[in-house]
């Protein structure tokens, strides 16, 4: 752009700033001109500068990036789905924070350098205090929706792109960010961009709706609309509140109402809509109330999540209660690490994980990164275009990151990919994009990770075989689980592995005391991998319908000494309550009720007999 192109701008400022005062003859809207004299007499800007927006250093931009991590992932579908709507005319999509730093975009690739040279780009801030009038600027000032078009912009590095934004409100009202749509190239008539700026609109609202829903899932959710097609899809009013009925949260459309019929915001749900009004708690069906002219839909909150009992959390504390804090840093979005010898269970723990977190309904895709070739792995995880290489399938393929959109990314021994492979895993991650081999365009992912390792990512950081940003992306909440042989819900973790060989066999099998007492003194170094193909062996070998002694691996036996099991000589009667115990695998609960005793009796018949229980000593 010449310097005399600059000076016409800047004579063009001036001359509408001094001719002010008759509104009729004004080139450009009110908050244009009340934004040039901010720009002007309060910020001191030229606007005849050339330069392009400041860029958040990438650690900043990260930071910000990181605060609103929920919003952006929230977010994500409608900013791409905007940027399919607009892309074929060259439009870009931009989300700004609260400072007007730029925090989302979307672009095409072909154009993507050209308006990076506009100065449309990630990072790149937006703030009337630095550049001036533009669409993010004036949107953070005023609240409302705006077209900057052409030479609206106060400084001459701007006067070529128009830019339409609307606010996007949190379920408090403040302001949570600026969506834009913006154009290095387009008519001078801003009457062009009316559909842009109406589009702009409708995806902001639909935003802030997502994301109302999503920060209000254990509340008492109300939609409402004037149509009865739209309560669902595209709700008017929506409504918040607690079990006490104390109004928590409201869509601007909402408390804009309630500034209308009530002159304020009322605390409680109660004033606004009567108890013969509100569904049923178990009622989610349309109704309409006719006195206020609304369809409504309610939501009642989510339940709490119950962690179900399973292999590897059976009975364990430890594992219990890491398994509850890991659902609540899923929740947040934070990625989980697992750390644990072989075998120890750690895909199981982030299967569990998944079906407790708020994306059970989504994919889990499991990767092992020690067991794909590395000549693989790149065009497993990223897939592939048509044609990408020789052999390739004439259809290409999705990768497992493309897979697992919306839901969980397992990594197991992330300890083990390739170092250039680190690199592109990273980048897929914070630009939550990926590249198939191949392929002229990137695709949006929304996943959310979880890693496992029995090495010392750490070590392998300090050797140099492992990215440390990639650690570091990696590792925001890091569990340790336990090796089996520490474990104190061995008996449990046994009896629920019988019970899938039941359930796969049709054939119920139990343990007798010598082979049980064997199981649980044994040091698994294998872990629970070894132990469930010890117990698959062992139900395949069983001739009877109590797994002894002998049907174990000759293994077992070689391994840590059992301590003996000496039994006193004892009755018919003893030998029955044994016999009870080892066909329920020592469930005191079972046995008891087979016996018609209750549990205390059963306690004391097994002290009287000095019968061991396994796994907690005798009764002697």
């Amino acid at each position: 752009m010449s310097s005399d192109y600059s000076r016409a701008h800047v004579d063009h400022v001036s001359r509408v700033i001094r001719n002010a005062g008759n509104p009729l003859t004004l080139p450009v809207p009110g908050v244009i001109l009340d934004s040039w004299r901010r720009s002007m007499e309060h910020y001191h800007l030229d606007p005849g500068s050339l330069q392009g927006p400041r860029i958040l250093e990438a650690h900043l931009l990260k930071e910000r990036r990181e605060r609103v991590e929920d919003f952006l992932r929230i977010a994500a579908e409608e900013v791409s789905c905007l940027h399919k709507r607009v892309r074929d005319a060259d439009y870009c999509v931009m989300l700004a924070d609260t400072q007007g730093c730029t925090i989302g975009y979307q672009v095409e690739s072909s154009i993507r350098r050209e308006y990076r040279r506009a100065g449309m780009d990630l990072g790149t801030c937006w703030s009337e205090s630095e550049e001036g009038t533009s669409a993010v600027s004036t949107v953070l000032v005023n609240r409302a929706p705006v077209t900057v078009h052409k030479r609206d912009h106060f400084r001459a590095a701007f006067i070529d792109l128009t830019c339409s934004a609307a606010p996007v409100f949190a379920p408090d009202g403040e302001l949570l960010a600026v969506l834009d749509v913006s154009a290095i190239k387009s008519p001078d008539d801003r009457r062009s961009q009316h559909l842009i700026r109406q589009m702009v609109i409708q995806s902001a609202t639909d935003i802030e709706n997502a994301f109302f829903m999503f920060s209000t899932q254990d509340h008492w959710v109300l939609r409402a609309h004037t149509v009865p097609g739209y309560v669902d899809s595209q709700p008017e009013y929506l409504f918040a509140w607690d079990n006490d009925g104390q109004l928590k949260a409201l869509n601007p459309a909402a408390r804009c109402y309630l500034h209308q019929r009530y002159g304020r915001v009322p605390e409680n749900i109660s004033e606004v809509f009567g108890p013969d009004q509100l569904p049923a708690a178990y009622d989610d069906g349309l109704r309409y109330l006719s006195d206020k002219g609304l369809h409504i839909r309610l939501k009642a909150p989510r339940r709490p999540v119950s962690i179900t009992v399973s292999a590897v959390a059976a009975c364990d504390p430890r594992i219990e209660q890491a398994l509850r804090m890991a659902v609540r840093v899923k929740d947040r979005h934070l990625p989980v690490l697992i750390h644990g010898e072989t075998g120890a269970g750690k895909e199981y723990f982030a299967r569990q994980l998944h079906e407790a977190s708020q994306r059970r309904d989504k994919p889990f895709v499991a990767v092992n990164c020690a067991a794909i070739p590395e000549s693989l792995i790149e065009s497993e995880l990223f897939g592939y275009a048509a044609g990408a290489f020789t052999g390739a399938s004439n259809k290409g393929m999705r990768g497992l990151l493309q897979q697992a959109d919306g839901g969980t990314l397992f990594l197991d021994e992330i300890g083990d990919m390739p170092l250039p492979l680190q690199t592109r895993l990273l980048r897929a991650l914070s630009e939550g994009e990926v590249a198939p081999l191949g392929a002229a365009r990137r695709q949006s992912i929304n996943i959310q990770v979880i890693c496992a390792t029995h090495r010392d990512l750490a070590i392998l950081v300090a050797n140099g075989t492992f990215r440390e940003d990639l650690y570091f992306r990696l590792s925001g909440a890091r569990f340790d689980l336990p090796p089996l042989r520490e474990r104190n819900d061995k008996l449990a973790i046994i009896n629920h592995l019988l019970d899938e060989e039941a359930r796969r066999s049709g054939v119920r099998l139990g343990l007798s005391e010598t082979a049980l007492e064997l199981i649980l003194n044994y040091a698994w170094p294998g872990n629970m991998r070894q132990l469930h193909h010890v117990l698959r062996y062992a139900c395949a070998v069983c001739t009877g319908d109590i797994i002894r002694l002998e049907d174990l691996p000759a293994i077992l036996s070689s391994g840590v000494p059992v301590k003996s099991v000496e039994m006193p000589s004892g009755s018919l009667e003893r030998q029955a309550l044994i016999d009870v115990l080892v066909r329920h695998r020592w469930k005191p609960v079972l046995a008891a009720k087979e016996l018609g005793i209750s549990r205390a009796t059963l306690y004391r018949r097994v002290k009287q007999y000095g019968i061991k229980m396994p796994g907690k000593g005798s009764y002697t």
